[in-house]
């Protein structure tokens, strides 16, 4: 987990989420950690919330009938998972994410399975219109507990440069 503190005062430490623009490096991979296991509620409440009625999801009897002979997690959910879990490495000093393309499903997720997320850093630049600012491209990818990759995607991210994100101690 990147967290670190900086000094604010006499014996007095504040505590700092994320990493800044000048922190990232191409080709760099961060675990994310710990893991997530998915439970059924977790895909009942998730797939009720978002109004995603499909049977593969809260049927069971509809699901066993099915190739995979159980419910299937809704996609929406292990996507939200494993972008959450890289939130701590990419994106803590980010006042917005600018999209995500290239998501792929690669392999079906279900009730019980525990997510695990590494980013790979793909490229790093200072933004032409914010000069407090520059952008992040990494690539993500889940696993489930056996290691089979389950998705992946492509994401940027506008990431502050160091003490210039909200909350950052005066130099």
């Amino acid at each position: 987990m990147t967290l670190t503190a900086q000094k604010v005062g006499e014996n007095r430490y504040r505590a700092s989420y994320g990493r800044y623009l000048e922190d990232f490096t191409v080709g760099d991979i961060y675990e994310h950690r710990p893991g997530r296991t998915i439970t059924d509620a977790d895909n009942i409440q998730f797939s009720l919330m978002t109004m995603n009625y499909h049977p593969m999801h809260c049927d069971a009897h509809f699901a066993k009938q099915s190739e995979f002979g159980k419910l299937l997690v809704n996609s929406g959910l292990s996507l939200a998972i494993v972008l959450g879990m890289t939130v701590n490495d990419v994106s803590g000093k980010s006042p917005a994410n600018l999209g995500w393309t290239d998501i792929k499903l690669t392999h079906p997720v279900f009730a019980g399975d525990t997510l695990y997320a590494e980013s790979e850093v793909l490229n790093v630049r200072e933004s032409a219109s914010r000069p407090t600012q520059g952008i992040v491209t990494t690539r993500t990818r889940g696993f489930n507990q056996d290691g089979e990759m389950v998705m992946e995607f492509t994401r940027n991210s506008l990431v502050y440069k160091r003490g210039r994100a909200p909350g950052d101690a005066p130099a």
